[in-house]
């Protein structure tokens, strides 16, 4: 009685041993399924960061991008307005200019005039005085 108590007793440790020994195959199985589960998602989620991070630095980049054609773009037209104004003050200067120097080729002329009027104007009052005489 006591020996097949123990080959009972033995039995079911070996059975014990053998549920064990495919209860842990199995734990170890699914352990091994969930692992590739996660490495799976983790690399999609790895996946879509970088995504996310590359869209986020296009973003950027093309922001950069846009501020710069910006200011590229009111430096240039500060800079056209400059030689804008720049360009009206010289012709402004160089209309005085002109204008001075027509205004004295006039006075000259006109001066000019007067001395040859002057001289016209004394001959013929000498002719005059002349005729005059004569008659």
């Amino acid at each position: 009685h006591e020996r097949e108590h123990e080959r009972e007793i033995s039995e079911l440790a070996a059975k014990h041993a053998e549920e064990m020994e495919k209860l842990r195959a199995e734990l170890k199985e699914e352990q091994r399924h969930q692992l590739d589960e996660l490495r799976q998602q983790m690399a999609a989620t790895h996946r879509a960061e970088h995504e996310q991070a590359q869209l986020q630095s296009q973003t950027l980049h093309s922001l950069e991008l846009e501020a710069l054609r910006l200011t590229l773009n009111n430096m240039h037209t500060s800079q056209l307005e400059l030689t804008q104004s720049n360009l009206r003050k010289e012709k402004e200067t160089a209309l005085v200019e002109l204008r001075e120097m027509l205004n004295d080729k006039r006075a000259q002329e006109v001066a000019i005039l007067q001395s040859r009027h002057q001289l016209e104007w004394e001959k013929i009052k000498e002719q005059c005085l002349k005729e005059k005489e004569d008659l």
